[in-house]
């Protein structure tokens, strides 16, 4: 799925304040629960925790896509979160991370979430693509990026 399909203008938001990891998740699965009802704020919060228990999702470059399955979940959820200041994440490169995509996503189809994950960790493997997301002032200039710089990304492959 491309961030077209996974972002929407309300579930970008600039400059949070996560202040450390386990508080940054908290934030998402407060955040998550807004906006989608049938996800349980307690559980997308125990969820994301035990997939970082298995291993960092920080990938480097200062990005993290926290990423977990959920029953309650019916169609994929994502969310991009640029940080007011960069937190320790236990990334691979041990770089404190200050861009965040949540995703999550139905119980049922494993294979979506890792063409999902492949799509995004590419995307983000792009220094242009986190140069402008790093460049975003707002909220909307966050999502506007996302959305336009992975159109034109996907144009020059």
């Amino acid at each position: 799925m491309r961030v077209r399909e996974l972002l929407t203008p309300e579930r970008t938001h600039y400059h949070l304040h996560g202040a450390s990891k386990k508080r940054l998740l908290d934030q998402v699965a407060q955040l998550a629960a807004q906006g989608n009802p049938e996800l349980g704020e307690q559980q997308v919060f125990e969820a994301l925790i035990a997939r970082e228990r298995l291993g960092s999702t920080g990938i480097g470059e200062g990005i993290a896509i926290p990423h977990c399955r959920l029953a309650s979940c019916q169609q994929p959820v994502g969310m991009l979160i640029s940080l007011d200041e960069a937190i320790d994440f236990d990334a691979v490169d041990g770089r404190p991370v200050d861009l965040v995509f949540v995703l999550l996503v139905p119980e049922d189809n494993p294979e979506q979430h890792l063409k999902t994950l492949s799509h995004l960790a590419a995307l983000f493997n792009e220094q242009s693509f986190r140069d402008g997301l790093r460049g975003a002032n707002s909220a909307s200039h966050l999502y506007r990026t996302a959305v336009d710089s992975e159109a034109e990304l996907q144009l020059a492959s």
